[in-house]
């Protein structure tokens, strides 16, 4: 069983920056993929950016340049560097973790971090 706790949440003047955190309960060295979701009001939730054990890093196309998705196996963490925030980027953003098992892939959710970015 993952435990996913998640930092770093708030409020953020639109073109500010945020960096959000996530520290597993377990050593992450083994977890195919970290990543980071969100959910805004009334939409459903979806990737921002992941990162793989092999290396493999993912960014969604309003991800790029902006954020950056950053794994630190020591720390058993995930982080996640938000720059040039929008009011569109109000959400819910969400710790996931995937684990691949003899049953398949298991998912892990931490508690979600809201951030609104006011118009």
């Amino acid at each position: 069983q993952v435990q996913l706790v998640e930092s770093g949440g708030g409020l953020v003047q639109p073109g500010g920056s945020l960096r959000l955190s996530c520290v597993s309960s377990v050593d992450i060295t083994s977890i195919y993929q970290l990543g980071w979701y969100r959910q805004g009001p009334g939409d459903i939730r979806g990737l921002v950016a992941s990162s793989r054990n092999t290396g493999e890093i993912e960014y969604r196309k309003f991800a790029e340049g902006r954020f950056t998705i950053s794994r630190d196996n020591a720390k058993k963490s995930v982080k996640l560097q938000m720059n040039t925030l929008k009011p569109e980027e109000t959400a819910g953003y969400f710790c996931n973790a995937q684990e691949n098992s003899t049953s398949g892939i298991k998912q892990y959710w931490g508690q979600g971090s809201q951030v609104p970015v006011p118009s």
